[in-house]
């Protein structure tokens, strides 16, 4: 009698219904139609938006979720930033399809740009954001305590992430932009680019 063969079964996990990439020009208008679903059209409004205007994002930190179809279900960009006189970026806003929430959309996109970053020699990166939520990224208020945000804000939500060991220390003071400036055509089309298009779905 011949004994049966134990032959192990590989169990292949279904892949991702979603891929990051680097975020494309023709990102832009599905981009901000996600950005005024998530965060309303007010969103220009908010303290942190003050850090973006008029600004280009980091290079190589514009990062886009699609599906396979190529639609896009999310976004998230950093941006260069001075911490208190200590070299930042700042991430935001992060956002996700409401179609896509519980997929791992979000966790995708942050676990990317933090590894980017890092790569690109980056020492720190600060945020305004849920404390429970990015804690699970590394993100604590220990190093922003004694940072400032040109405009109202929670102390608590300011929150920092050391990619090198002591970025952040002695940070202190407000936190300002620091990005290349976008030509100003450019930076006027953007702003008006949530109000000639749909929400997203």
């Amino acid at each position: 009698m011949t004994a049966k063969r134990n032959t192990p079964v590989a169990l292949i996990r279904k892949a991702a219904p979603f891929a990051i990439r680097a975020e494309r020009a023709s990102d832009v208008v599905a981009r901000e139609a996600l950005l005024d679903a998530c965060f309303g059209e007010n969103r220009h409004a908010r303290t942190c938006q003050r850090l973006r205007d008029g600004r280009a994002p980091a290079q190589g930190l514009s990062l886009a979720a699609v599906r396979q179809d190529g639609r896009l279900v999310g976004t998230v960009r950093l941006w260069h930033v001075s911490a208190g006189g200590r070299s930042a970026l700042m991430l935001g806003p992060l956002a996700v399809d409401d179609d896509c929430r519980g997929l791992g959309v979000g966790a995708a996109l942050m676990q990317r740009a933090l590894a980017v970053a890092k790569a690109r020699g980056h020492g720190a990166v600060i945020l305004l954001g849920d404390a429970p939520y990015y804690a699970r990224y590394g993100f604590t208020a220990a190093g922003t305590g004694e940072l400032s945000l040109p405009g109202a804000f929670e102390r608590d939500r300011l929150l920092g992430l050391e990619l090198v060991e002591g970025a952040l220390d002695g940070a202190w003071g407000m936190i300002t932009p620091t990005g290349a400036p976008l030509p100003k055509s450019k930076a006027t089309r953007d702003r008006k680019a949530p109000l000639a298009v749909p929400h997203a779905a």
